[in-house]
């Protein structure tokens, strides 16, 4: 099993969708990083030799991924946050931040609706 950047890659994947694994590498990343180190995208993670693993493994460390990634991320919207920007102040009520409509969508940030049950008039 191939460890790269902390991640265990799966091993009966082809190496282009493995590598998305790692938090920061997507499809086009992983196509392009296979192409600089001459490694055919159509091998499997179990399939590879040490050296391309020790070449993958070498190559993603200079990226940030993982943790320094989610780090840098994260610092990214407390700066909006502490500046008072208008992005930040969405960031901090848990709202859209892209400009999305809220009066009718939203619900996966704005959480599932809560239904209050109708009193009953009182009969006189």
């Amino acid at each position: 099993m191939a460890r790269i950047a902390g991640v265990n890659l799966p091993k009966e994947k082809r190496i282009e969708v493995a590598l998305t694994a790692i938090y920061g590498i997507g499809r086009q990343v992983s196509k392009k990083i296979l192409q600089e180190l001459k490694i055919n995208l159509n091998t499997k993670v179990k399939d590879l030799t040490e050296a391309e693993v020790g070449k993958l493994r070498e190559h993603i460390g200079k990226m940030a991924t993982e943790g320094d990634l989610r780090r840098k991320v994260s610092m990214d919207i407390k700066r909006l946050q502490d500046i008072g920007s208008y992005r930040g102040f969405r960031h901090r009520r848990r709202l859209p931040v892209r400009g999305q409509r809220t009066k009718t969508n939203a619900r996966t940030k704005k959480g599932k609706r809560v239904a209050i049950a109708g009193k009953k008039i009182a009969a006189k």
